[in-house]
């Protein structure tokens, strides 16, 4: 095994820019001797968005209800049939009656866009009324336009929740009423939010939106973070129900870098707005993420024996950030080790061949894939023969 010191990670670091990255595997979460602030709320998570690393939770994996927070996994939904070319957002969707709130008493007293009967409405507009209005009713008219039927969208849901590996999470109802067997937690809340942030950039400007007129009817969006002039929030969503009590996703941009603070069962809905923002402001005076590798970039090569050409350049195939606390980046070091001491041709493309290797001290803090950056071909005869007989001595 061989290791080689890659030196301090402040001089083999960037700061990041804002993109899709490799997450840090969960065995190898790291931990640092920070705290967090007190958290008046039943649970919650602070995710940094670029990398996926949970920077501090409480409960996280609790399951609960979660009220019209379910509305982003019908969001989620709505836009990957349009991903899939299955409708489009200018489609003109003809309302139905099961979306028609008059004489529903599933509705009684929940978030409406006012919508009736025979209304045509484009799926843009109706995803605007199910983010900003939290519209019941719009939901349903999506879920019927979407899969035929609100159970067929709720099966949809449901499908998602496993590609996202969200492991506490199924759901019952396309809006997020109560309802028995639906459940989901703050982790993996933050886990969907992350997904609809890095989806399609003009869907998600529609959680930023304050307002929304329809059919003559003004509505606020209910996420007050919005109106925030120093934490500069641009989504998600907030939910309420008595079960569930007062909930809320907030994601706030500082500079080039993302958070996501989830908080569920808030006492009130100002009292969910500040443990939001006590998580935020926490983070982002505490933490930089930083691109650690780029794909594709040279951090090493090694001799290759029977090969041509006669070494290999190494590296990571992907971008890989990591959320560190200010404090700490000065003290990390970044080294690689190749697994076998003699590597021998041939080697395929982005072949791994050891372990990129964050340490602090002698504690190792996590590891990423070597791979090699291009193929080595076996060299002609004259040239193995030669290797051979080196090897030998």
């Amino acid at each position: 095994m061989k290791k080689r010191q890659l030196g301090s990670v402040c001089l083999v670091l960037l700061l990041s820019t804002v993109a899709r990255a490799e997450d840090l595997p969960a065995e190898n979460a790291l931990a640092f001797p920070l705290t967090p602030p007190a958290i008046d709320a039943a649970s919650w998570v602070l995710m940094d968005a670029t990398t996926g690393q949970i920077l501090t939770a409480g409960n996280p994996d609790e399951r609960r209800n979660p009220a019209s927070l379910t509305k982003l996994m019908t969001g989620y939904v709505v836009d990957r049939a349009i991903d899939k070319k299955r409708i489009s957002r200018d489609d003109i969707v003809t309302v139905g009656k099961d979306a028609w709130a008059a004489g529903n008493p599933v509705f009684k007293g929940s978030s409406l866009m006012f919508l009736k009967p025979g209304d045509k409405v484009t799926v843009r507009d109706l995803s605007r009324g199910v983010i900003i209005d939290s519209g019941n009713d719009a939901c349903v008219a999506l879920a019927d336009y979407v899969a035929g039927s609100q159970s067929s969208f709720v099966d949809l849901m449901n499908q998602y929740v496993g590609k996202l590996g969200m492991a506490n999470s199924h759901f019952e109802t396309v809006h997020g009423l109560d309802a028995p067997g639906q459940y989901t937690t703050a982790r993996d809340l933050a886990i969907l939010s992350r997904a609809i942030i890095s989806g399609e950039p003009d869907f998600y400007q529609m959680y930023s939106e304050k307002s929304l007129t329809w059919n003559g009817i003004t509505q606020q969006n209910r996420n007050g973070l919005l109106w925030d002039k120093t934490l500069h929030v641009d989504g998600l969503k907030t939910g309420h129900t008595e079960s569930a009590g007062f909930n809320l996703i907030a994601s706030s941009v500082d500079g080039q870098r993302r958070l996501i603070a989830v908080v569920m069962g808030g006492k009130s809905p100002k009292g969910r707005e500040e443990q939001a923002r006590k998580l935020l402001t926490w983070g982002q005076s505490n933490f930089d993420t930083v691109q650690l590798f780029h794909a594709g970039k040279e951090i090493g090569h090694e001799k290759v024996w029977y090969g041509s050409p006669r070494s290999v350049p190494l590296g990571s195939e992907k971008d890989i950030y990591l959320s560190l606390p200010r404090d700490e980046v000065q003290k990390i070091k970044a080294r690689y080790v190749v697994e076998n001491k003699n590597l021998e041709a041939p080697l395929k493309l982005h072949e791994q061949v050891g372990t990129i290797q964050l340490v602090d001290g002698d504690k190792l803090l996590t590891s990423y894939p070597l791979v090699t950056l291009q193929s080595v071909e076996q060299a002609g005869i004259f040239t193995r023969i030669s290797d051979y007989i080196q090897r030998k001595l």
